[in-house]
């Protein structure tokens, strides 16, 4: 078989790209979206913020799946299109594969580079399977047109980033994947959702000690100083996340430990000492409040799985 076939569909618009940047910026309050992360640094600082013993998630669902990943398995059936929505490094689905065994592996995610090094990889360890990588920004546009089958897909969406939308986005972005399941009859999704629990929990989760979420934060304006020429000083901005408690979401933001300017865009934008950028919202769902939400994106059969306390769940929709 062939090498694994790499799809890259997001060098599409450049132009409307740095505008949504520089405006974001020039905004008050300024914003930043969490794709910026995921450069090649930001990849390898996540990868190390999952290793940390204040965040939760990634353990948590690690151990649910390794319980339940045959009775799971036993409701999704074989032989499917397996579509990991965000497939970072793919770790998190090779589990799956023999459970599943899939008729094709689609990996798809914003960071081109990393997928294409784990595909590499996975071809030596399944030399058999089809191994598709697709590059897009999949929280604008789901774009699969060429490149799956009209065989059953599982759509995979693990690590309780659904919560980085706002719940109507939510709804929005998982219409969009189930009109694709509509479209192939069989076919379902698998998505981890993060629960609420208490506020020093959520706190320490996104604000660890050892400092790995700051620098995965301020990485983005370095990131955004390579991409696009802007001159952020990265050490004159702070992290700051916490659990707002009345919105139900982790918040992210940077902030300016100084008055300063930055140049965006031509434009001197000043930052004053103790104003913040945001750039990250991660939602936070009981598990009656998600099965609703996946109601009203058009999903109908639904079952759920939990982690002791209900501190986090998996569910499956069809």
């Amino acid at each position: 078989m062939d090498g694994p076939l790499l799809i890259d569909r997001l060098a599409l618009d450049p132009d409307a790209e740095r505008r949504d940047v520089m405006a974001r910026l020039l905004r008050e309050p300024a914003s930043i979206s969490p794709k910026y992360f995921y450069d090649e640094v930001g990849c390898s600082l996540y990868g190390a913020i999952c290793r940390l013993p204040e965040y939760y998630p990634t353990r948590t669902e690690v151990a649910l799946f390794q319980a339940r990943r045959g009775e799971i398995a036993s409701v999704i059936g074989t032989g499917r299109q397996f579509v990991d929505l965000g497939a970072g490094d793919c770790c998190k689905a090779k589990g799956w594969l023999p459970f599943l065994a899939p008729a094709r592996y689609v990996a798809v995610d914003i960071a081109v580079q990393e997928i294409a090094a784990a595909l590499e990889k996975m071809a030596a360890d399944f030399p058999g399977l089809e191994l598709v990588g697709l590059a897009t920004d999949f929280s604008r546009a789901l774009d699969l047109e060429g490149v799956l089958s009209q065989v059953p897909a599982l759509f995979f969406y693990p690590g309780s980033s659904i919560g980085n939308f706002t719940p109507d986005e939510a709804r929005v972005f998982l219409a969009r994947i189930q009109g694709h399941c509509a479209s192939r009859p069989g076919s379902s999704l698998l998505i981890g959702v993060d629960g609420k629990k208490p506020k020093a929990v959520l706190d320490a989760a996104y604000d660890d000690a050892l400092g790995v979420t700051a620098a995965f934060n301020r990485n983005a304006l370095r990131h955004l100083n390579d991409r696009f020429g802007l001159d952020f000083d990265v050490g004159a901005f702070a992290h700051v996340g916490f659990y707002n408690e009345a919105e139900g979401r982790i918040e992210m933001h940077l902030e300016s430990v100084r008055d300063q300017v930055v140049r965006v865009d031509g434009q001197a934008r000043s930052f004053r000492r103790g104003e913040r950028i945001h750039t990250e919202n991660s939602y936070k769902y009981a598990p009656a409040e998600f099965e609703g939400v996946l109601r009203d994106a058009g999903f109908a059969a639904i079952r759920r799985w939990d982690a002791p306390d209900v501190a986090y769940s998996v569910f499956h929709a069809a």
